[in-house]
């Protein structure tokens, strides 16, 4: 029979299912809603369901040796979904828990940024390393640092909310009630928030002058970049420079191998990477100096978010032997 574990990746919209074997090639690949269901246990109870029958669709031929599930203020520690702004649900949720009233596997929960993080360790550009760090762009920042070979929780399973360290004092309003957090400036909704800025700013002609704030998206503006938009390319060289200098702040704290950028964001390639090796570099101390590497994710092309989240399976097992 074949070893496999399932990863589950639970957003706001979408739930997406992957059963996903050692090497990270996903055998089966399944989505249901997550918007459609207030009630977390008939959630539950639904995902039950396709998961056996995403199973069944192989035959019985599969080992299950787990479930891994990444969502957002998922705590690896407690087995917990808590307080989910973009969930249906409210409070704290034994996901872990109900999850096991089906399956007699061991089922692990982290959030998003975590799952990726292991997942690059397993399935991409951080095979082999014991210390390193992944920036996720995305609608938000999420972040997750690995030292020693092992992903860095914290006392209470929330460490390494890089998003909602402050980058400006009285900055920008963050939907978490802070001013000036780093992802309201680094983000696909933070450029965004960039570009209007820019254009009550500066005097320059924009094809983005026309476009309302709704409409508007990453690609779009990494679009008109690429056609020489000075604003759009102000933007990119602005957004650059905050997250450079952010991550020489990352490397001071726990010297990593490499930062791994990941999320829609970074489809803009060159437009947001070169300002930021620009600013890291020249911010970072002398003692750090060419010693870490940043990179873009080796999972932009996969579905990083189902092979994160079947990855804390294979981490598990993994420490186990050691």
């Amino acid at each position: 029979m074949k070893k496999a574990a399932f990863g589950i990746d639970i957003g706001g919209t979408y739930t997406k299912i992957g059963l996903v074997d050692e090497k990270g090639n996903i055998l089966k690949e399944s989505r249901m809603p997550t918007d459609e269901q207030s009630d977390a246990k008939i959630f539950v109870n639904t995902l039950a369901q396709e998961l056996k029958a995403v199973l069944k669709s192989q035959n019985n031929n599969i080992q299950l040796l787990g479930i891994g599930l990444g969502a957002p203020n998922a705590n690896y520690l407690t087995g917990f979904i808590e307080h989910a702004p973009n969930l249906p649900w409210k409070g704290k949720i034994a996901i872990v828990k109900e999850i096991q009233k089906h399956f007699n596997v061991p089922v692990i929960v982290t959030n998003d940024a975590n799952a990726a993080a292991i997942g690059e360790m397993h399935f991409g550009k951080a095979k082999g390393m014991k210390d390193f760090a992944i920036v996720t762009l995305g609608t938000g920042l999420g972040s997750g640092f690995v030292s020693n070979g092992q992903l860095i929780y914290g006392s209470d399973g929330f460490a390494g909310e890089l998003g909602h360290t402050r980058v400006k004092i009285d900055g920008r309003r963050c939907k978490c009630g802070k001013n000036g957090c780093f992802e309201t400036y680094v983000s696909a909704t933070g450029i965004k928030r960039t570009i209007f800025e820019f254009l009550s700013f500066y005097h320059q002609e924009s094809k983005l002058r026309s476009v309302s704030y709704e409409d508007l998206h990453s690609n779009m503006i990494a679009e008109e970049a690429a056609k020489g938009d000075f604003i759009a390319q102000e933007a990119f060289r602005f957004t650059g420079r905050i997250l450079g200098e952010k991550l020489a702040d990352i490397v001071a704290l726990f010297s990593p191998e490499a930062i791994f950028l990941f999320g829609g964001l970074m489809n803009a390639g060159d437009l947001i990477l070169k300002p930021t090796k620009e600013h890291m570099d020249k911010n970072m101390l002398a003692v750090f100096a060419n010693k870490t590497k940043l990179e873009i994710s080796g999972l932009m092309d996969r579905n990083a978010a189902v092979l994160g989240a079947s990855a804390l399976i294979w981490d598990h097992y993994n420490l186990k032997t050691l």
